[in-house]
């Protein structure tokens, strides 16, 4: 059984056991979080899709760990205009474990 979930402007293809990454979700390590936003549910050769979403559908996850990720370098230029700025940007996201798929 796998399921489509939307969270943090993404879609990601999840299962029970899986470990994912998402953006920056608000809530401790170990705790539960409810994702709402199923968009598709497959059990077997049964395949619902949502219109947006699927009614009553969940998917249960464990915050496991808040995370940053690399280092971006960031550098405008203007060409034969002296313009040089260099910038840094680390992104925050959250890793989820998948606990439980609830239609």
């Amino acid at each position: 059984m796998f399921a489509v979930v939307k969270t943090g402007g993404k879609q990601y293809k999840v299962a029970t056991g899986d470990v994912i990454q998402v953006e920056k979700l608000i809530g401790e390590t170990n705790a539960s979080v409810q994702l709402d936003d199923v968009l598709m549910l497959c059990d077997g050769g049964n395949v619902t899709a949502g219109t947006p979403t699927v009614a009553g559908a969940s998917v249960t996850a464990q915050i496991v760990a808040h995370k940053r990720s690399a280092k971006l370098i960031v550098f405008k230029k203007k060409r034969r205009q002296n313009y040089r700025r260099r910038n840094n940007h680390r992104q925050d996201y959250t890793v989820l474990k998948i606990t439980a798929i609830t239609a």
